[in-house]
């Protein structure tokens, strides 16, 4: 049975994100397509695949690399590093306002992801120590590699580069930037315990494994302001193989930095049932957003009722975005959705990318 939102639902209210005021609380999250040039730019197709999405309260932006050296967790991601990519994008952000909707980019240094294969270039991380992983090269499967542990002085270079992307997303017309902190990539990389084997000033402590990310943030701050920065997290994720023993001192450390900087949003990838959960919620009296994760980022109910308990500020979905670009419409009237097709999810084109119909669509089919 479809879900269908009531009249006073807790999703469809406006929100105050930092500079942004979005329409309702229900935010595209950040979904890799693959579909990017082979340097980096952006499809030519994606203005038109991200403007059929921008009802979304915030559309984000699959995850955009900050540097050559930042890309190559996979084939055909974007970057933010290059005049061409910033022409293409600045595309994609009038597309979006030009419907009336608001767009962040979520930045991101993929760190031990990466394969040399696929970005020309060795791949970076706080220690010596492989992901037990594969990537999906040109040439097919292989094994990650064991990267290079940045040198102390090797450090502010990338620092500088997310500083560089933030200011040339704003500067394409971006409403703002998320900075990727999760999902097993560089930053979340040095905040592990298991993963940081360093000990210098970015190892060890729980303060010295935030300090990349808070440093980080920083700079992302200084250069085009609090309010248009979120920052995305995923405490005791194991995803890319990053472990933490002890996620809610590492996250308090973090968090403890950068509260005081009045960020638009934090985006938090976790099990709302965890324990880290209420301690991450505590420690966060600005804009919240949850995302709970491939399982349950469709259950509406579930999250309606996260949005009115006051347990979250707003909620990002993935799948259900990429599958209905007229999602929050289907939501109001209770119709059915469509279903994602997971063999389109990569591949190149027009297919399973800007082709799933909305409502409107599939009256005129019916009517034709």
């Amino acid at each position: 049975m479809a879900f269908t939102f009531d009249d006073d639902a807790a999703l469809l209210a406006p929100l105050q994100v930092g500079d942004t005021l979005a329409g309702n609380r229900l935010f595209m999250a950040p979904l890799t397509r693959s579909r990017a040039q082979a340097d980096g730019t952006p499809s030519y197709l994606a203005a038109q695949y991200y403007a059929q999405r921008a009802s979304a309260g915030i559309v984000i932006t699959e995850a955009t690399a900050i540097s050559k050296s930042a890309n190559g967790a996979y084939v055909n991601t974007p970057g933010i590093y290059t005049d061409r990519h910033q022409q293409k994008w600045a595309q994609v952000a009038s597309a979006v306002h030009y419907e009336g909707g608001h767009i962040f980019m979520q930045l991101w240094h993929v760190g031990r992801m990466g394969h040399p294969d696929i970005s020309g270039v060795h791949p970076v991380a706080p220690s010596a120590v492989a992901a037990d992983m594969t990537a999906h090269t040109p040439d097919g499967k292989k094994p990650l590699v064991v990267p290079h542990a940045l040198e102390m002085e090797e450090i502010p270079r990338i620092v500088a580069d997310f500083r560089a992307a933030a200011r040339r997303a704003v500067d394409a017309g971006m409403d703002g930037v998320e900075i990727h902190g999760a999902n097993g990539y560089l930053l979340h990389q040095f905040q592990s315990d298991v993963v940081n084997q360093r000990t210098d000033a970015y190892g060890g402590t729980a303060e010295n494994r935030a300090r990349l990310t808070v440093e980080v943030v920083e700079a992302v701050v200084d250069e085009i302001g609090a309010g248009r920065v979120g920052l995305r997290i995923s405490p005791g994720n194991g995803v890319g193989d990053v472990r933490e023993n002890d996620p809610i001192a590492t996250y308090e450390a973090l968090l403890d930095r950068i509260a005081p900087l009045g960020l638009a949003y934090l985006h938090v990838l976790i099990d709302p049932t965890q324990t880290t959960f209420g301690v991450i919620r505590a420690l966060w009296s600005g804009v919240f957003v949850l995302n709970t994760g491939r399982e349950t980022d469709t259950d509406f109910c579930q999250l309606e009722s996260f949005a009115q308990w006051g347990a979250v500020s707003a909620v990002a979905v993935g799948r259900a975005f990429l599958a209905n670009p007229d999602l929050i419409d289907r939501l109001t009237v209770g119709a059915e959705l469509n279903e994602p097709d997971v063999a389109t999810f990569y591949s190149p084109g027009p297919v399973g990318y800007i082709d799933y119909p909305t409502l409107a669509e599939l009256e005129a089919r019916e009517s034709a």
